[in-house]
């Protein structure tokens, strides 16, 4: 088993090692990631989260747009597109890999918890239990970037029929949603730091949450060994 850190999914490159603002080519494969997979029988993608921090979206070699940059002259565009144009581009490049036989599974897009504030405005995720069903839903930029990854994915799907490579949904998203109990919040600092803090309703902490996508990948799995017997 490995594990490859590329949480755009496509290539990507910091901008300011002091800073938080990536260069993200959206049309572009990551070849860390994409040059290492042909002997996999499983791989397993998902990317969420980085997409809502400051980045500069890149097409073709050219700027197309922005997020949380705040550079001059650059359009803060839709962060629809540029995600969109990212799982499109890394299914793509799944798909042009020769000789590759593997199993791909995309993991859904996991929701953040924050209330009363985005993390850098003062939100916090102070819930000690989970949600019941109908306490919540999913809405807003969660639920379009959702969207966005199950139609790609169809795509995908679609297309790897026809090369008889087989593309599994693992949907975590409405389990995860329903966990606003546990996040590291601001436990996840040591209480004496001196620096400026962010309470953290992303990351997970507590035993359950994301043993659950493992719950969920073994089944899955077993499942597909039997259908291929």
């Amino acid at each position: 088993m490995v594990n490859y850190w590329t949480p755009h999914l496509v290539r990507a490159k910091k901008v300011d090692s002091n800073g938080a603002l990536f260069n993200v080519y959206i049309d572009e494969f990551d070849e860390t990631w994409i040059t290492h997979i042909k002997e996999c029988d499983y791989v397993i993608i998902n990317g969420g989260q980085w997409f809502l921090g400051p980045v500069v979206f890149y097409e073709k070699q050219k700027v197309v747009g922005c997020q949380l940059c705040d550079l001059e002259n650059v359009t803060h565009s839709n962060l629809s597109y540029g995600y969109r144009k990212v799982f499109s581009t890394t299914f793509k490049s799944i798909l042009s890999l020769e000789n590759f036989k593997g199993t791909t599974f995309l993991r859904t897009f996991s929701p953040s918890h924050y209330e009363n504030g985005l993390w850098n405005k003062g939100g916090n995720c102070v819930r000690t239990k989970p949600f019941r069903t109908n306490e919540t839903k999913l809405e807003g930029y969660d639920l379009e970037l959702y969207k966005i990854q199950l139609e790609e994915f169809k795509v995908a799907q679609k297309e790897g029929i026809k090369k008889g490579l087989k593309f599994i949904l693992l949907d975590t998203t409405q389990a995860m949603l329903l966990r606003p109990d546990g996040h590291p919040n601001r436990y996840g600092h040591w209480p004496n730091e001196n620096r400026t803090l962010y309470n953290d309703c992303v990351h997970w902490c507590l035993p359950g949450p994301i043993d659950t996508w493992s719950d969920f990948l073994l089944e899955m799995l077993k499942m597909e060994s039997v259908r291929s017997k």
